[in-house]
């Protein structure tokens, strides 16, 4: 059963299991309501029974994270205008819900897909990470963090073979659209990497080629803004995905097209006034010849 207790009483133990990172948020700015779940420590019998059960070995770290308290739970609140708003969340399961991440009842009837018609071929992985999770009997995945919806943060053990226990695992981020993204090499690396970020809303996808989603972004750069990039994730060309706007081009008024010059109407000479003033140049030549 899982004791809930307030915030006062169980300080002392949340300041040394959260590396105090609860301090940090109750002095954050419109933080409030930073709540934790305490809960008592796990029986090694249920550590023994789940490694059985499951032909895997827990690694050395998440053992003794276990041994000291049956999963993790934190979260808190903002506050925007009149209305309190859910942020932050950090969640580990219990051992109990450490279960294996298997296909659904519905993909039981034969000749339909499976998550193992989902592998893609060794070709199409990259060739300068670690090798993907696959969805077979090769792969011995579990769950670790369902994210709220956003993906899951899985507990994954490579290269299985029926009947032999695994002892070595890592940390994989699966996405709402079933891709694999590398995250750390033990438990330990992860729980640090999920304190640093706050539990953030989609922080698990600041390691994906794509990134979290621009509200995500915005409560990244309020309440984590020593380690938010925003240029963290760039296209083909090296260069940062943002609107690239001049605003002096923007904002410049409508150029007026030049009116036409209107052609002025040719002249015609009046013939009285052409032969009067002719008559009066030769009558000035003759007056200069005398």
């Amino acid at each position: 059963m899982e004791e809930v207790k307030d915030d006062k009483t169980c300080k002392g133990f949340a300041d040394r299991l959260t590396l105090g990172i609860t301090r940090v948020l109750e002095n954050l700015p419109g933080v409030l309501d930073v709540w934790f779940v305490e809960k008592p420590p796990a029986e090694k019998r249920c550590l023994l029974s789940w490694e059985q059960k499951n032909n895997c070995a827990l690694p050395e770290d998440l053992r003794d994270f276990y041994l000291t308290t049956d999963g993790f739970m934190l979260s808190w609140n903002t506050k925007l205008g009149n209305e309190v708003v859910p942020v932050g969340c950090m969640m580990i399961s219990s051992v109990a819900q450490l279960r294996p991440l298997i296909q659904s009842n519905v993909y039981s009837i034969p000749n339909t897909p499976t998550l193992a018609d989902l592998n893609f071929d060794d070709d199409l992985e990259e060739l300068d990470g670690p090798e993907k999770p696959h969805f077979d009997s090769c792969c011995r995945i579990f769950e670790l963090d369902p994210c709220n919806g956003n993906g899951k943060v899985c507990l994954v053990y490579k290269n299985c073979t029926s009947g032999v226990m695994v002892q070595q695992c890592e940390v994989w981020f699966l996405d709402r659209s079933l891709f694999w993204h590398y995250l750390t090499p033990s438990f330990t690396a992860y729980y640090r990497l999920m304190i640093t970020h706050l539990g953030l809303p989609e922080w698990h996808y600041n390691f994906t080629p794509y990134g979290p989603s621009p509200q995500a972004k915005q409560w990244a750069a309020l309440y984590q803004p020593l380690t938010f990039h925003g240029d963290s994730h760039s296209d083909t060309a090296g260069e940062p995905l943002l609107n690239k706007l001049d605003p002096v081009k923007a904002f410049c008024g409508k150029a007026k097209p030049p009116t036409p010059k209107k052609k002025q109407a040719a002249q015609v000479p009046v013939r009285g006034v052409s032969t009067a003033k002719a008559q009066g140049v030769s009558g000035r030549h003759s007056m200069t010849k005398q």
